[in-house]
């Protein structure tokens, strides 16, 4: 008689990840929920739950470190920015006033850079990082993070009724994260060919500055107007009942963040001006509000994995830190962005209680560590560790201080004091 087989089963590490992220993102969203009664601040949480996920749940496979694989975070991350930039572009109700992009305007061509300067400086004078690596760092927490900002931004599509500080913070997420990569190619420049300007600024100026921006503003643009007339045209309308708002949405980000990246232009702003324009072929049309919603759901899903595995790296990036780099993160949150943001838009017509408003809530989140990712995939830096560790430090607490805040941002801007957008 043959010997009885026995078939052993055990648990694989890759299905101890996916229950534990499971289990971390129903606890981080639910159990709030049930304890407050009112909505969290589900970031921090999501970080929080993904440390702990690592620390106690026998089984977990190591932690994916970004300072080995940054192209895996760069992919993730960037699947992340694009869905939601298109749906920020979609969401914006009314944009014929200059007077209220003002406020944008002085924040992206303002602001921005001096909080680019003021990071690279205090991280090369405090934390002793070379001019590239402080740099680089300075141009990865810049940018507004149009993911984790949701909450204060304005809402949904023919919702209305948008104040002028989220239109602002909404506007600025929208743009200024394509807006940094030109300084993250500096800082890339500066550690490949030193800090002499004369071997890389006219390249700079022409192709990074000039080039690269023009030609997402024009395609993203050029996608949004062919995607809006395609989708409201009478065989248009017959295609969206077959094929789902679902498919048409994710389709026009993946072939306009494609194509612009492939003409060697800024694929973040190409998306968000897709959906920017899509938006006023017809601007009263119900289907917008359905392409934003798939939008949103894909953007939430994706975020929770993505901010429980971010959390799931901090035990292993943290040692990297001390108090220099604790000043250099709240010195972004706390004092660089809200003083750049206010002097930048000094003689608008935001309050000096808006423009504070508007300063401070300067949310960090995965468009920095995209932006790190990208960063470390293509240039290896001697402070990258620090780098990397700084990035999940700041977007930790920016999660944490805006999202513990945010809800006074409907205090603070009172609903029968908006006014709509004209």
């Amino acid at each position: 008689m043959a010997p009885e087989t026995f078939i052993s089963y055990d648990f694989a590490p890759y299905h101890v990840l996916l229950a534990a992220i499971g289990t971390a993102i129903f606890v981080a969203y639910w159990v709030p929920r049930l304890l407050i009664n009112r909505s969290p601040p589900n970031a921090a949480l999501l970080m929080i739950m993904g440390c702990l996920a690592y620390a106690v749940i026998p089984g977990m496979p190591a932690a994916a470190d970004p300072t080995a694989a940054p192209h895996l975070w760069e992919l993730t991350s960037e699947l992340v920015v694009i869905i939601v930039l298109f749906a920020t572009g979609l969401r914006i109700d009314n944009i014929r006033s200059y007077r209220l992009w003002r406020p944008t305007v002085r924040l992206l061509l303002v602001a921005m850079p001096l909080t680019i300067a003021a990071v690279a400086t205090v991280a090369w004078g405090l934390a002793g990082m070379t001019v590239a690596g402080a740099l680089l760092l300075g141009a990865v927490l810049a940018p507004t993070d149009p993911v984790l900002a949701g909450d204060v931004q304005v809402g949904p599509p023919l919702e209305g009724n948008e104040h002028p500080v989220r239109f602002t913070l909404t506007a600025e997420a929208g743009l200024n994260d394509g807006l940094a990569f030109p300084f993250v190619h500096l800082g890339i420049l500066v550690a490949a060919l030193g800090g002499d300007p004369s071997g890389w600024l006219s390249d700079w100026v022409l192709r990074d500055l000039l080039y690269r921006i023009s030609v997402g503003v024009a395609l993203g643009a050029g996608v949004g107007w062919l995607l809006g007339r395609s989708l409201f045209s009478p065989w248009g309308a017959r295609a969206i009942e077959k094929s789902g708002p679902g498919v048409i949405a994710l389709a026009a980000v993946l072939f306009c963040y494609g194509l612009v990246e492939m003409a060697e232009g800024y694929g973040f702003i190409g998306v968000f001006m897709a959906g920017l324009v899509c938006r006023r072929v017809q601007e009263r049309h119900q289907f917008h509000r359905q392409l934003h919603l798939f939008s949103e759901a894909i953007e939430h899903a994706l975020t929770a994995i993505l901010l429980v595995l971010v959390g799931s790296t901090l035990p292993a990036l943290w040692p990297a830190l001390d108090w220099r780099h604790s000043v250099i993160g709240f010195s972004l949150l706390l004092l660089i962005r809200p003083v750049a943001g206010w002097l930048s838009m000094v003689g608008t017509d935001l309050t000096s209680r808006d423009r504070w408003i508007v300063g401070f809530f300067g949310v960090r989140g995965i468009g920095s560590i995209y932006y790190i990712a990208y960063a470390a995939g293509h240039m290896e830096f001697i402070n990258e560790n620090q780098l990397w560790a700084l990035v999940a430090y700041a977007v930790f607490a920016s999660a944490v201080i805006h999202g513990m805040t945010s809800f006074l941002l409907d205090r603070l801007v009172s609903r029968r004091s908006d006014r709509s957008v004209r």
